[in-house]
């Protein structure tokens, strides 16, 4: 459905959060490969909250829904930079995750967050054990 929506040049572009979920407003969590499979131009936006008059962030295993809505209506402000980046187009010898990585590195630097390699599910999920033992031999290789 994404294929024929950017192949009809009349059509308005798609907004997607390729993350599939917020944390903290330090990081860059993996991007999802699929909106970067089907060709067409990205148009990157970073987008950083300042947390000095509001957190806009729900921590969901911390707070209830009406909790963090109530946080929310009653803080003095939610204020957030936005950055319209340069679009940003698939390279010939790129896969969809390398150019995921690639917009996912761009945004990060421009909002002064750090890149994280994992998926945002594992906050709500146990890492595997093949994760684990990935990580466990690069550590062993630097020291």
């Amino acid at each position: 459905r994404i294929r024929e929506h950017i192949a009809d040049k009349a059509k308005l572009p798609i907004l997607i959060f390729p993350e599939g979920t917020c944390i903290n407003n330090t990081s860059v969590m993996m991007f999802k490969k699929g909106s970067f499979e089907v060709g067409g131009t990205i148009h990157p936006v970073a987008i950083k909250y300042d947390p000095r008059f509001g957190d806009a962030f729900w921590n969901s295993s911390k707070y209830s829904v009406m909790t963090y809505a109530f946080n929310v209506l009653t803080s003095w402000a939610i204020v957030c930079n936005v950055w319209y980046l340069p679009p940003m187009v698939k390279e010939e010898e790129e896969d969809a995750v390398h150019f995921a990585n690639r917009v996912k590195a761009v945004i990060a630097a421009r909002g002064g967050m750090s890149v994280l390699p994992w998926d945002g599910g594992l906050k709500r999920k146990k890492v595997k054990e093949s994760f684990k033992e990935e990580q466990q031999k690069k550590y062993c290789q630097i020291v």
